[in-house]
């Protein structure tokens, strides 16, 4: 009970106390004033009003249990309604706490259910559906919209999809006006969206049945007006434009096929109709008989759709112009019947052979070894074209024309032996291929059992000529880069244990009488090679995970100007002494996007390289940007490169003139591997004793580029 309840409860209870009280205060007018306020009558009446109190109590006790009942009956019948509805409607309400981000589901009897978190509820959901809604409901919360609706689909469930229809509102503010709750009323449209994709699939159905027959098809409204016909009825009744005639308003009633048939007596009614031409050329129809008959023959069908209060909703009308039919019919009446269905049945036959040749590609041949001619076709008993010997010959690819110089030949002498043979011929397909063919051809007797001709056939065979040319070029790539790998394995195997078998000889002289004088340098050679052999494994571990695609190349922002001259410094690393180097920056800032770490590798490993090669004079490291491409030069005047080894210097393990490897025998595959893999290109030039320049372009955007102001080059 809420404390204003208390207070009012209490206020009737004095009001009725003081009440009682006055009745005994006017009877005691007649008495003594001193009387009325002795004890005796104080106490008694406080027990009355005590007794009056208590009754009150109990009293209104009673009145705020019943409607205390009563307000909870509402309520359960007010929620037992809400279900009714909510189960008529296929609706459910649900609840959206932007504080908590949970959702609270309202159950079908009405009260709340299960409480969700944003994982759980989108579990119901598909994903960018709920994606979606959430967008939708952050906008509510920023204020951005004050409702919004939504359709959504459910997951996947059992292989059933449930299609929705939310409406988002806001239900509740704090004190600041901040949404604290979003009310969202789901409706159950799944009924409602496949009904309406079964009547498009429906319409669709009809639309091409209705457009694409081969009869005439023609639909009039209750009122009997034409308000859909196809192609084929327009030429049926002379109609030149199809829009036009549907909104000239024709009738049923003026066709002269139909005017004499009672719509309302008649569904699925089988009728024909014999019009005069002549007769009819004032009707809007504008029907014609084909050709130069006076009269068309008509037949169709005619279906009424009566709807289900059993009143006319149109009228559906088949028909075809039966004219030729009929006229051929009279004219062949006087024919055989045999002598008809056999040339029916013949003809069908060779449509059948031709249309197999057409789909097919197949040419039927004939070689008339009397006329030294060749004729080719794709319809039975017509030639298409006609070729000599000297034609053939030179149609043929050049090395197979002594081939068919040698079958027209063999021919020509009568051979009694089949012919088959695949020619490629100088004639291109749409690819810019040379087709190829597979000729078949036998020798065809006359009554005498003399060779007349020869026939057979040719077949397009450049698909499979062509596979197999590509296979026989992707074995021998295979079988090269087996040897590449054999060769690969040779020589890495041979590098390996070079150092190995170095570090093993000098540990082992530790075991031997030696001067302890001499132990500094076997350690050192111990270290050098063992330096030399975690080199070369890193190597063949990197250029491993290359060839397999497994390094990842990321795209962020860098600022090339910055990590230029660090990577040429750890490159240079162990350069001589007497080597100068110098890096040329002309860049404040250069802010790129790409993978600088495997860039900056590709640095590093080409500036060793050239510091290996260099015992004296300089090297020079240099870049520059230019129209969307970075390009990086890395110039030294070491030994140079000898000039047959330059086009093999990326391969790997590759050895100069004095059969010394360079670097580790892995690093320019390496770095031309990178550069192609970053989508730029690598070019290298050398001169013997003068010195190796190498050049890396690789494409890219710049998004800041900024001088240096004091950069002179």
């Amino acid at each position: 009970m809420s404390l204003l309840q208390r207070y009012n409860i209490f206020s009737r209870i004095t009001i009725l106390a003081i009440l009682l009280l006055v009745p005994a205060i006017l009877q005691a007018q007649d008495n003594l004033f001193y009387n009325l306020f002795d004890f005796d009558h104080i106490l008694g009446y406080v027990v009355a009003g005590l007794l009056i109190a208590i009754f009150v109590l109990l009293f209104y006790n009673r009145l705020y249990v019943f409607r205390e009942h009563e307000v909870i009956s509402l309520h359960k019948s007010r929620n037992a309604r809400l279900a009714l509805v909510m189960q008529a409607g296929k609706l459910r309400l649900w609840t959206y706490y932007p504080e908590t981000r949970h959702y609270r589901i309202l159950s079908v009897s009405g009260e709340d259910a299960k409480e969700y978190n944003p994982v759980d509820f989108a579990l119901f959901y598909n994903r960018d559906d709920f994606e979606k809604m959430r967008s939708f409901m952050f906008d509510i919360i920023e204020g951005r919209r004050l409702t919004a609706t939504v359709n959504i689909k459910s997951a996947n469930i059992n292989k059933h999809i449930s299609y929705y229809e939310i409406h988002l509102s806001i239900q509740d503010r704090d004190a600041k006006g901040q949404v604290t709750r979003i009310l969202g009323v789901q409706h159950d449209i799944t009924d409602i969206y496949e009904k309406k994709v079964s009547a498009n699939a429906l319409s669709m159905r009809y639309e091409t049945v209705f457009n694409s027959s081969q009869v005439d098809m023609l639909y009039y409204d209750k009122n009997g007006v034409l308000t859909d016909i196809n192609n084929t009825a327009c030429e049926s009744f002379g109609i030149q434009n199809r829009e036009e005639a549907i909104h000239q308003n024709l009738l049923f009633k003026e066709n002269p096929l139909f005017n004499h048939i009672d719509v309302s007596q008649s569904n699925h009614t089988h009728t024909t109709a014999i019009i005069d031409s002549e007769a009819n050329e004032h009707s809007r129809y504008h029907i014609k008989s084909p050709g130069k008959e006076d009269k068309m023959y008509y037949e169709s069908t005619i279906n009424s759709v009566i709807n289900q209060q059993g009143e006319l909703e149109g009228i559906y009308i088949a028909g075809r112009n039966v004219t030729e039919m009929v006229t051929s019919f009279h004219q062949q009446q006087e024919g055989a019947v045999a002598l008809k269905k056999a040339t029916e049945q013949i003809q069908k036959y060779v449509e059948k052979i031709n249309f197999a040749l057409r789909i097919s590609n197949v040419r039927l041949v004939n070689y008339d070894p009397k006329r030294y001619t060749t004729s080719i076709s794709n319809i039975i008993g017509k030639t298409q074209l006609q070729l000599s010997q000297l034609r053939c010959i030179r149609l043929a690819a050049p090395r197979y024309r002594r081939t068919v110089s040698s079958i027209l030949n063999r021919m020509d002498h009568l051979t009694t032996h089949n012919i088959e043979q695949i020619i490629e011929t100088e004639i291109r397909d749409q690819k810019g291929r040379q087709i190829s063919l597979m000729l078949n051809l036998v020798p065809i007797l006359d009554k005498d059992n003399h060779i007349s001709h020869y026939f057979g056939m040719f077949r397009n065979q450049t698909d499979m000529v062509e596979t197999e040319r590509k296979l026989a070029i992707e074995t021998r790539k295979a079988q090269e880069a087996e040897l590449l790998k054999e060769s690969f394995l040779t020589n890495m195997s041979y590098e390996i244990r070079t150092p190995l078998n170095t570090v093993l000889g000098f540990a082992e002289l530790f075991e031997t009488d030696h001067d302890e004088e001499d132990e500094p340098i076997f350690v050192e050679e111990i270290k050098k090679n063992t330096n030399t052999l975690l080199l070369l494994i890193n190597d063949i571990l990197f250029l491993s995970k290359l060839d397999a695609d497994m390094v990842e190349f990321k795209h962020d922002d860098f600022d090339f100007a910055e990590y230029f001259d660090a990577y040429c410094q750890m490159g240079w690393s162990s350069v001589n002494a007497g080597v100068k180097t110098n890096i040329e920056n002309p860049y404040e800032h250069l802010v790129l996007n790409g993978d600088i770490e495997q860039l900056g590798k590709a640095i590093q490993k080409l500036c060793a390289n050239s510091a290996t090669f260099t015992q004296e004079g300089s090297i020079r490291a240099k870049y520059e940007y230019r129209r969307n491409e970075l390009a990086i030069c890395i110039e030294d005047t070491g030994g140079g490169i000898d000039p047959e080894a330059i086009p093999h210097v990326f391969d790997r393990f590759v050895r100069d003139k004095d059969a010394r490897l360079y670097g580790t025998g892995l690093d320019l595959p390496i770095i031309e591997s990178l550069v192609k893999k970053m989508g730029g290109t690598i070019e290298i030039q050398s001169e013997l004793k003068k010195g190796t320049t190498v050049w890396i372009f690789l494409p890219c955007h710049a998004k800041k580029v900024e001088k240096k102001s004091n950069f002179i080059n």
